[in-house]
């Protein structure tokens, strides 16, 4: 299954929200399994970001729609990449 990283800066609101309620983070990662997306690591960060998650999902669609569901509630902004393992990346190269 395809593998995303998802780098997360919470917005002044969802720097409120977990403030008030630390809990909230594990909250949405359940909504986001909801969503069919298996969270295979987080980390909250220090620096740019405010959070890395990677994420297993079946296809672009999938994690696009999580992307816009989180973004559109006005706690986070997200960032997402597709990651490639490096064996397929080296094997892909010598094709």
């Amino acid at each position: 299954m395809p593998v995303y990283v998802m780098l997360t800066t919470l917005t002044d609101e969802g720097r409120k929200t977990i403030k008030q309620k630390p809990e909230r983070i594990k909250e949405v990662n359940k909504e986001v399994e909801g969503m069919g997306v298996k969270i295979l690591c987080q980390y909250a960060l220090m620096g740019g970001y405010d959070f890395v998650n990677v994420l297993e999902a079946p296809d672009n669609l999938t994690i696009a729609r999580v992307a816009v569901n989180l973004g559109s509630r006005g706690t986070l902004q997200t960032m997402t990449l597709a990651a490639i393992p490096i064996d397929d990346f080296i094997k892909c190269l010598k094709k």
